[in-house]
């Protein structure tokens, strides 16, 4: 198992994405600290990992709050031993469909702010312990999206600022956390078509757009999501860092 031995933290583990990471990390051989701000489902997860055979802890952590992320750190170290990767995929709040002449810029920014800070807060806490440790791996989900197409009428507000403001924090510690055995890693996936609601309006317009966009006629699956993670977070990925992992199906053209 790729994971055989690793602790890890997901941040945002009841959602889609989280939750497919976390199953993902569960299956490889992780003890997986799932971690969000809904306790039912922060346990439904858990015990799906659970019932697979995995080893799984839940805690509400508010990933805003950097007080209660340095101490939930500190107590997975307290019971693991150790904190291997750190993963954030919590949701980030977005305003889409209005030009941004005509946008408010709390709209603007509650995205950016949200992204910055729970990102820097997370993964900060990470870098504490695994500095301390000499080695680990801090994960992002996201990357930037294509800039090579009309965007007249995409209308995303602040969410590819926020994307890009995640880069530049990943390629920071990039360069700060190498010399200490740390690798930082972007998973860049064009979007997951499973994570939209079922009942989500437009969804299916958004399917057919991310599919149109890819290489191969059909998108990345959550599955494929969370098995891309498992490997980044392995040391099969050991010279990896710096960088993204691209899963578009050719939707993101390196």
């Amino acid at each position: 198992m790729l994971l055989e031995g690793k602790n890890a933290v997901v941040y945002g583990g009841a959602g889609s994405v989280g939750g497919a990471v976390a199953r993902a990390f569960g299956r490889e051989g992780a003890r997986v600290f799932v971690c969000g701000r809904t306790r039912e489902a922060l346990e439904a997860v858990a015990e799906e990992i659970r019932s697979a055979g995995g080893r799984a802890d839940t805690a509400v952590v508010d990933a805003l709050d950097e007080k209660t992320v340095d101490e939930h750190a500190d107590s997975v170290v307290s019971a693991a031993g150790s904190l291997d990767v750190s993963m954030n995929v919590i949701s980030h709040p977005a305003t889409h469909g209005t030009p941004l002449h005509e946008m408010s810029v709390d709209d603007y920014m509650d995205s950016v702010e949200v992204a910055a800070r729970t990102t820097f807060i997370t993964s900060r806490a990470a870098a504490r312990q695994m500095v301390k440790q000499g080695g680990g791996v801090i994960l992002f989900f996201g990357g930037p999206g294509d800039r090579s197409g009309p965007m007249r009428d995409y209308y995303l507000g602040g969410t590819q600022v926020a994307f890009d403001a995640i880069e530049t924090l990943r390629r920071q510690l990039s360069i700060e956390l190498g010399q200490h055995g740390v690798r930082v890693v972007t998973l860049s996936s064009g979007g997951l078509p499973e994570s939209l609601p079922e009942d989500f309006e437009g969804r299916q317009a958004i399917v057919d757009l991310i599919e149109s966009q890819t290489l191969t006629g059909r998108a990345a699956t959550l599955e494929e999501a969370g098995n891309a993670a498992a490997f980044a977070a392995s040391d099969r990925a050991a010279s990896m860092t710096a960088a993204t992992l691209n899963i578009s199906a050719g939707a993101l053209i390196d």
